[in-house]
């Protein structure tokens, strides 16, 4: 026994640490455990996922079957889209059969697998918000050279690195989760396996934990941030040197949606990560993870299209091609 004590070291003393090879499946926590309510959580989260997922498809074969849209704006558009569907798609499907099955289990591979994979989705939504503020920079502090930098190579490019970085910061949350070997509860306070939900459960060194969080933010998330801000100042200090008042309105008109969406992404996380901290109750978690994998996603492709004149106008003629 006195062999496995380094292993337990993060356990308090009162809860007894359960060892990996006993555990082969996680317990969720539901938006609710009223039967009365299942049926309608059923609909309203299926509705979501349905209108998300049509929503993004629309705006990929909008911009696809267009060749007005075919810019490295709408490319970067396109690739956003095909990542909040799979974002969505991460979370909500597993919900729903759970609601369906009555069942809140969820095995100990299909955890880590959610997890990696909803990282890569986060992180993929992170990278190509970065990518797209940094177009919108070329666009207008350097329009004669536009379509000189932002050529389809190196569009190609950012948008595989993009997925690249992706796919290490999902992989080295699975790597991380991988060392485990023991666990406090098999009791998962949100609807999906959360990382920073899985890494609590862990009986891992507090300090080192929040070591490896922080050092993963400061990497994943505040770098992209930060490349955010910077190509938005530069944008600012551009378009108030503009003397019209019509060509300040029309240059930022071209960052209206996008600014909307990184407003939305990052005020969501924010919540939900506050919501997460600071809440003790789990329904409360819950309901902040909802708005911020659920209503985000949904709210994206909305907000493109009706605040951007070529996507309704792509739209439109695809409906009258489809009529």
């Amino acid at each position: 026994m006195s062999q496995q004590r380094p292993s337990v070291i993060g356990c308090p003393k009162n809860v007894k640490p359960q060892n990996l090879t006993s555990i082969s499946e996680f317990l969720l926590v539901g938006l609710s455990e009223d039967p009365d309510l299942q049926p309608l959580l059923f609909g309203l989260f299926l509705s979501m996922y349905l209108v998300t997922v049509l929503g993004n498809l629309l705006i990929i074969l909008a911009v696809s079957s267009d060749p007005h849209l075919h810019t490295p704006m709408y490319f970067f558009l396109s690739n956003l889209s095909l990542a909040d569907i799979g974002f969505i798609s991460t979370t909500v499907p597993k919900m729903i059969v759970n609601i369906l099955t009555h069942s809140t289990a969820i095995s100990y591979v299909g955890c880590l697998t959610q997890m990696s994979t909803f990282m890569l989705f986060v992180c993929m939504d992170d990278m190509l918000l970065t990518v797209m503020a940094y177009d919108r920079f070329v666009a207008i502090c350097h329009p004669l050279h536009y379509r000189i930098i932002m050529n389809p190579r190196l569009c190609t490019i950012l948008v595989l690195m993009s997925f690249l970085i992706s796919l290490l910061d999902s992989q080295i949350h699975n790597l991380i989760a991988l060392q485990f070997a023991y666990f406090k509860d098999v009791e998962i306070s949100n609807y999906f396996c959360h990382p920073s939900q899985v890494l609590n459960l862990a009986c891992f060194d507090s300090f080192n934990r929040n070591i490896v969080i922080y050092f993963i933010g400061a990497i994943f998330g505040f770098l992209p941030v930060s490349g955010i801000l910077l190509s938005y100042s530069k944008i600012f200090s551009s378009i108030l040197r503009i003397p019209s008042s019509g060509g300040k309105y029309k240059a930022f008109s071209t960052c209206g949606s996008h600014l909307a969406v990184v407003g939305l992404f990052y005020g969501a996380g924010i919540v939900e990560y506050l919501g997460s901290v600071m809440s003790h109750s789990p329904q409360n978690s819950v309901v902040a993870s909802v708005m911020y994998t659920v209503v985000t996603p949904m709210l994206n492709p909305f907000i493109y299209s009706l605040r951007n004149r070529d996507i309704k106008s792509a739209l439109r003629r695809l409906n009258i091609r489809t009529v």
